[in-house]
């Protein structure tokens, strides 16, 4: 295991010694807040150590979910109130210098009022994305309670699989991080491109 990811995993044993459950709730909230500790990493172990280890039945990695998704929430929620409160102001301000208008806060606005259940739901199951999508969901002022709601059904259900992985394995839990930690870079280059691809194809579009 990687140098940094052995003291992150120093820090959620020591994390859930002290704290249990709130120590998921904890965690899961540090981690939505784009502090690099690995829900890969947080919820199999919570599989591991606060239900197989506790002699707990299986039906407990669901309650691990849960935590773990209310955790997103309140992290999430954060990042959704930053893009509520200065998302769109910064975007109105500087957005020219990227090539986004006005009128593309408004669809963007207008697709999130019809679409951002789904973004919000899915988005929970990639890595990277699933820590920002707050702050463009505050930006396009998506129905709270809703985003609330799609948060905490898709962090819960992600979490649980991650938990429930952690309690089949046991002490070899780790085998789950070293699965999805190849997928780390390749899908943040994706979402790079994306959004370089789609400023490019706007600037085309502007400058006719």
């Amino acid at each position: 295991m990687l140098g940094l990811e052995q003291d992150i995993l120093q820090f959620v044993r020591h994390t859930y010694d002290f704290l249990q459950w709130p120590g998921v709730i904890l965690l899961m909230t540090i981690e939505s807040l784009a502090v690099p500790i690995p829900t890969e990493v947080i919820m199999p172990l919570a599989g591991w150590m606060l239900v197989q280890w506790q002699g707990l039945g299986w039906h407990y990695t669901l309650w691990a979910g849960f935590c773990g998704g209310l955790g997103c929430v309140i992290g999430s929620s954060i990042f959704y109130l930053i893009g509520l409160k200065g998302g769109r102001a910064l975007v109105e301000r500087y957005g020219n210098r990227f090539f986004v208008s006005h009128g593309d806060i408004d669809r963007a606005h207008g697709w999130f009022e019809k679409h951002g259940e789904v973004a919000i739901f899915f988005s929970r199951f990639i890595p990277i994305l699933n820590t920002w999508i707050g702050i463009p969901a505050g930006t396009a002022k998506m129905n709270f309670p809703k985003f609330l709601l799609y948060t905490l059904i898709g962090s819960s259900l992600y979490c649980s699989a991650l938990a429930y992985g952690g309690y089949k394995l046991g002490e070899n839990w780790n085998i789950i991080r070293e699965v999805t930690r190849p997928f780390d870079i390749p899908v943040a280059i994706v979402i790079v491109v994306v959004v370089a691809v789609y400023l490019y194809q706007h600037k085309k579009k502007t400058s006719h």
